[in-house]
């Protein structure tokens, strides 16, 4: 329940500021070696300095020659525990000595016979040295302990250490004392309480703190309106306003306790940081009952309430009001309207706010630096934010960690990497010693910019400067190796994760669990997930989508729904996104009723159909050549006010191409070509696509639907539209005419092809069986730094295996390794049903065999393959990559280069 403090260090460090007794900072070591004489005490010198002390000759005390030892110290304090002043001069005295350092045992004795003379000053003085002795707080509590049972004295030394530990942060060993004290007769005082409440706060233990104020009920202390503001501070900072709402209202009605401005801006605080302008409003209205008067900190929340929810006008208004209250804006408050500009990305009136506190005389700081710096960067104006740096030299300041690393992640977020690399180089040469957040955002910036194996090499370089790596490290390495496909690293990181008990954000499980998907190792992400129990984190709805999709991706559409039936059983409920991708599966398992099922669940569960909805819809409808459903929801989406995009028009151009209406085919896309005015060689399109025929009411509808709808929602690659247009006319036999026109786009500047125009080429000339021609546009692509991929290829070898010659259709195959490309399914399934054609069962066989040992062979389809070639291949063959169906491979444009950019 209770995390480690740091705060005995820092308390060590601060001391001598904060009391005027100077105590040795030698290493527990060196106090050991200081103790000389451990031996046994001569009786006649205890019993001689014991007479000077009760004498009061201190000036002869001092002549003596005494070694000192803890035991003879000890000895003293016993046996003078009833004399504090000689008692304090006999340690004065031995504290000053060269060779000799007292105990944490003398210092327990002489805080308790300090306190039993009421002398408090010198006994928290004390203590204060006592607890920068950094020995446990267990070890000092029990040295009390065992003073106060020897001594029988009061226990008033348990409520001062209590009190010591609390105002230096050591909250774990003020937590020891304060569960503890009360075994020994003393409860602690209602300031030490209150001490310890705020030191939680700080720290952020809110959870505790609410704990420790339910034991100091139990205890009988009686709270105050300053327990009052703690306690609700610590229900609004951790997020439960209302609850620090109804706690006030039972203070001050149980209590009478009269609230004040504290309580009331600690309420204000915990409703700005969750955006609620109106639980701010009802707490202003309750002040201005109480007749408690706002303070600057009172307005300045208001402001950054009305910030957090980016209504900066009326955050502006409420900063003239205090103007006009005669109340004087102090820095904080200008901070905080400029923060607020900044992250709403309004960079401009922060500056202007920033100039009138310059001109008020309100000096500025580096927090509202950083904050200028943060606006400049998320608005791209990264030479303006190196010249606040620049200027900070002039007004003082000096630019801290926040600084540098808002700068170094401006570079990152714009691609900068390098300049980034240099920032980090001058922050060193400052002396500002970079943290684990510079180098997280170094690993993020290299990741953005896809620069993975820099990634690699600055986790080695942190690894070796000993820089401690946290969740958000290993995170980015995670996602990086997943990107990269290096499984095995990947599993050794995650095992590194959780043996190191990082894992405690549900982003970083998300990570991997779509990594694993991703790379189809479904099994090892299910197993993950089925070990969740043991995590700190828990699973959300991202967790869930990411291993449906999954499945889906794996052809494993049971069990992809099984994930939605058991994420619904732990109240978790799908995203609009995961039912796209559900619908998407139905339409593959030919489910048409769980397609039904599943549009209406979507919408009873409040959810509103995207665009990616209708697009999952209509490609279903489409590809399945059930044209008047897909009619009917393209129409149900245009009544919804959702404008039909280029790529859901595409979509059924080319369906229209496969069913031969190639009339209405062209004439959708030529509407298309008419809105998007960027090219100026569509004369040449609609004269390759030139159409005189009637059209269907449903084509015609949809077309001027097209006419009606704002050109700009269209103006996206046309690429697009032109690789449909090419497709359609190869499928049509027009491949003339799609030769044609590529030549004509390849004449305008504003036409780059891409490995989709060429693949549709290669395709329709190797169908077409001129398959020089279609290795002659292979060769072009790669001249013109185009890789061909592996559907390319597929369309090479499918062209080769229609021509009987599967001789050059194996050797190309046996090639691909060497030009970095693995077959998929595809292109095994091509050449075996053109060996089983030819009558070469053998090697189809020894094919098959292949595709089963590198895992293409997925579900059901694990058998049968040569068989069912015999009698010709089924035209419906799985895809490797995506592990959907394709529908025989004169579809890969449908599947390639218009679903892609659907959904």
């Amino acid at each position: 329940m209770l995390r480690r403090s740091p705060a005995r260090v820092v308390a060590f460090q601060l001391l001598p500021l904060l009391y005027a007794r100077r105590f040795s900072e030698a290493s527990r070591t060196f106090r050991r070696e200081l103790r000389a004489g451990n031996g046994r005490v001569r009786p006649e010198l205890l019993e001689r300095v014991s007479r000077l002390l009760v004498l009061g000759r201190y000036n002869a005390l001092h002549d003596l020659s005494i070694d000192f030892s803890d035991q003879l110290l000890n000895s003293l304090l016993r046996r003078l525990r009833l004399n504090p002043e000689a008692c304090l001069e006999i340690f004065n005295l031995a504290s000053k000595q060269q060779n000799f350092r007292p105990d944490y045992k003398a210092y327990c004795k002489i805080i308790h016979i300090l306190s039993r003379a009421r002398m408090y000053d010198q006994t928290k003085s004390y203590l204060c040295e006592l607890v920068a002795l950094n020995h446990s707080g267990f070890v000092v509590w029990s040295g009390l302990v065992r003073v106060y049972k020897e001594f029988l004295f009061s226990p008033t030394v348990f409520d001062m250490i209590l009190k010591v530990y609390a105002e230096k942060g050591m909250v774990k060993n003020a937590l020891h004392v304060f569960d503890n004290m009360g075994s020994y007769g003393r409860i602690p005082s209602l300031l030490s309480c209150n001490s310890l409440l705020s030191n939680l706060v700080k720290k952020g233990e809110y959870f505790v703190a609410l704990h420790v104020y339910d034991q100091m009920i139990g205890f009988g202390v009686s709270p105050d309106v300053f327990t009052c503001s703690i306690v609700v501070n610590a229900y609004c900072r951790n997020g439960k306003v209302e609850k620090g709402m109804e706690f006030a209202k039972r203070m001050e009605y149980s209590l009478d306790l009269e609230l004040n401005v504290v309580t009331f801006n600690s309420l204000i605080n915990g409703y700005a940081m969750i955006g609620d302008v109106e639980g701010v409003e009802r707490v202003l209205q309750l002040m201005s009952e109480r007749g408690v008067s706002r303070s600057v900190v009172t307005y300045t929340l208001l402001i950054k309430c009305y910030c957090q929810i980016g209504l900066m006008e009326e955050a502006e208004q409420v900063f003239e009001s205090v103007k006009e209250k005669k109340l004087v804006a102090d820095q904080h408050m200008y901070g905080v309207l400029i923060d607020g500009y900044c992250r709403n990305g309004n960079i401009f009136e922060a500056v202007r706010v920033h100039g009138d506190m310059m001109g008020m005389g309100v000096r500025t700081n580096t927090t509202i630096c950083n904050s200028l710096i943060n606006g400049y960067c998320k608005s791209g104006q990264l030479v303006e934010a190196e010249q606040i740096i620049a200027r900070m030299n002039d007004w003082s300041l000096k630019p801290d960690l926040h600084t540098y690393n808002t700068l170094v992640d401006g570079y990152c977020r714009a691609g900068h990497v390098n300049e980034a690399l240099k920032i980090c180089d001058r922050m060193c040469e400052q002396e500002v010693v970079p943290t684990i957040m510079t180098y997280n955002i170094l690993l993020k910036g290299f990741s953005r910019v896809g620069a993975f194996h820099d990634v690699l090499s600055l986790w080695k370089m942190m690894l070796k400067r000993g820089v401690t790596v946290n969740e958000i490290s290993c995170s980015t390495l995670l996602e990086t190796l997943f990107k990269l496909g290096d499984f095995d690293e990947a599993m050794k990181l995650w095992e590194n994760v959780l043996a190191r008990g990082l894992l405690t954000d549900t982003v970083t499980l998300n990570i991997m669990i779509s990594g694993l998907c991703k790379m189809e190792k479904v099994n090892e992400a299910k197993g993950i997930l089925d070990n969740v129990k043991i995590f700190r984190c828990k699973p959300d709805v991202q967790t869930y989508q990411a291993l449906s999709y999954g499945y889906y991706k794996v052809g494993n559409f049971e069990e992809a729904f099984g994930v939605k039936n058991s994420m619904e059983k732990k109240g978790i409920f799908p995203t609009v996104e995961m039912y796209n991708t559900l619908i998407t599966g139905a339409f593959k398992c030919r489910d048409f009723d769980k397609v039904a099922d599943l549009v209406i669940e979507l919408r009873a569960r409040g959810l509103t159909p995207t665009v990616a909805t209708y697009g999952a819809l209509i490609t279903g409808w489409c590809n399945i050549g059930m044209m008047d459903k897909a009619y009917a929801t393209c129409f149900e989406m245009i009544e919804e006010g959702i404008s039909v995009n280029v790529n859901i028009c595409s979509k059924i151009a080319n369906s229209l191409f496969r069913l031969d209406r190639i009339d209405e085919a062209c004439f959708l896309l030529q509407k298309i070509v008419d809105f998007d005015l960027l090219l100026p060689s569509f004369r040449n399109f609609k004269d390759c696509l030139n159409c005189d025929a009637t059209m269907c009411l449903e084509t015609q509808k949809i077309a001027d639907s097209l006419e009606s709808s704002n050109p700009k929602k269209l103006l996206v690659p046309i690429n697009i539209v032109y690789n449909v247009a090419l497709a359609g006319l190869c499928k049509a036999g027009k491949l003339k005419d799609a030769r044609k026109l590529f030549s004509d786009l390849l004449s305008d500047d504003g036409f780059i092809p891409d490995e989709y125009t060429y693949t549709i080429l290669i395709h329709g000339c190797a169908i077409d069986g001129d398959i020089n021609e279609a290795f002659n546009l292979r060769d072009e692509m790669s001249l013109k730094g185009i890789t061909p991929n592996i559907v390319t290829y597929n369309a090479l070898i499918k062209g080769l295996c229609k021509m009987g010659n599967l001789e050059r259709a194996q050797r190309l195959l046996r090639k691909l390794p060497q030009k970095g490309i693995t077959p998929d399914a595809i292109t095994y399934n091509t050449l075996i049903d053109g060996l089983n054609k030819s009558g070469n069962v053998a090697e189809a066989m020894r094919l098959q065999e292949k595709m089963i040992e590198e895992g293409l062979v997925r579900g059901s389809y694990n058998q049968g393959v040569v068989e069912k070639s015999k009698d010709g291949l089924d035209p419906e063959v799985k895809l490797g990559i995506t592990g959907v169906k394709e529908m025989n491979s004169d579809e890969l444009y449908d599947v390639r280069v218009v679903s892609e950019a659907l959904v």
